[in-house]
């Protein structure tokens, strides 16, 4: 590998973080990553007084230009839109590296409250631990404009967090308590599995048949669910559990097909937040990693 290749790659894993957190689709993030190569290939490095800078400059930027046009294709989404998650073998270093909670499917959806300027400026100053003068420089703004748009954005962040703790022992626990459930389900046994105003949002991407509007309430939440296992009795569901960007998570199949990857948020005894990705095209790497590591159906090794 030749110095400059290498130098690339020596920080690759970071870009790739960003690049993620920024734009919350794998897919993307490697695009990013692409063009950055070509302008990283086509400029001198020793006249460079900070590679990292630049290369952390240049992903920040083709990231934005790449989420602004993103947004405006997701304002017409049919539906509600979520986070791809990362498959385990391509889960980058930096994951451990980096503060590990910026890189779970719930922060991912939270980012999306902010504009694309406020994501940048917070991703950069918070989780990649550049100064505030740094950051100014990488997007070309003023060091007080820079410290607004962090501001902004962790009080907007803050208002939106969820008023409890993410255990991943629990989470873990309710999933379980929810397939448990799914074997012989009730309205009374799935409503006492979420809190009364428990969340449920799914993505199907206009593709598959999912709520186009989020669920509120235990009650709406445990029909739906009995409406699915009725809708299944001839296909019936199988379960397998997984981690997906660090936090546990439960993939649903049926007839050997992954249909929806399931994440949940939970206080000590309900589920509040309940989130099914069920976009064919956002789970097929995801069925791919699941069969290849044996997180799938034992039919389908």
């Amino acid at each position: 590998m030749d110095p400059h290749t290498e130098l690339f790659q020596q920080h690759r894993s970071r870009l790739f973080g960003l690049a993620y957190r920024m734009l919350g689709t794998p897919a993307d993030a490697e695009d990013v990553l692409h063009d950055a190569w070509l302008r990283w290939h086509a400029q001198n490095a020793d006249a460079l007084d900070d590679p990292e800078a630049w290369l952390v400059t240049v992903t920040t930027r083709l990231s934005l230009d790449r989420l602004r046009r993103a947004k405006t294709e997701r304002a017409h989404y049919p539906g509600p839109w979520l986070p791809e998650p990362l498959i385990a073998e391509s889960e980058q270093p930096e994951a451990q590296l980096e503060r590990s909670e910026s890189l779970t499917l719930t922060f991912l959806l939270l980012l999306e409250r902010l504009s694309a300027e406020e994501r940048a400026a917070f991703l950069l100053r918070e989780v990649f631990d550049y100064s505030h003068a740094e950051v100014a420089d990488m997007l070309g703004i003023g060091e007080d404009a820079c410290r607004q748009r962090v501001h902004r954005a962790k009080a907007r962040l803050r208002d939106g967090r969820p008023r409890f703790s993410i255990d991943a022992q629990k989470q873990q626990r309710m999933l379980e308590r929810f397939v448990t459930a799914m074997e012989h389900p009730t309205l009374d046994t799935l409503r006492a599995l979420f809190a009364e105003d428990a969340l449920h949002v799914s993505d199907g991407g206009g593709v598959v048949q999912a709520t186009l509007r989020p669920l509120h309430g235990a009650d709406r939440l445990a029909r739906l669910y009995v409406q699915i296992s009725e809708n299944t009795r001839d296909h019936p569901l199988q379960y397998t559990f997984t981690t997906l960007n660090g936090a546990p998570a439960l993939l649903v199949w049926m007839d050997g097909a992954l249909t929806t990857a399931i994440w949940i948020e939970c206080d000590d005894e309900r589920i509040v937040a309940m989130h099914a990705l069920r976009h064919p095209a956002k789970l097929a790497r995801l069925a791919t990693a699941a069969v290849t590591n044996h997180q799938a159906p034992a039919s389908l090794h």
